[in-house]
């Protein structure tokens, strides 16, 4: 079994309205010295044991409906489960 945690957020060059929001509500409750505040999304997969070629099954999976390809990065780590 395979446990994969997947991280979305937007590249760079896009804009982050909801980021700066929450960097403004920051600084309106008195937190300083905050630069910039960049959102994103985590998600975790468990996968079973059938799934025969794992790194390719999730890149395809953020490819196609996790990640927005167009406007997002993503990134994965892969975790083998030992079943108890």
């Amino acid at each position: 079994m395979y446990k994969v945690k997947v991280f979305v957020t937007l590249r760079e060059s896009v804009l982050d309205p909801q980021g700066t929001a929450v960097k403004n509500s920051l600084a309106t409750h008195g937190y300083e010295g905050i630069q910039e505040v960049r959102i994103g999304k985590y998600m975790e997969l468990t996968l079973d044991e059938s799934v025969k070629d794992v790194d390719a099954a999730v890149k395809e999976m953020c490819e196609r409906l996790l990640a927005n390809p167009v406007i997002e990065d993503y990134r994965y780590e892969v975790e083998e489960v030992v079943a108890q």
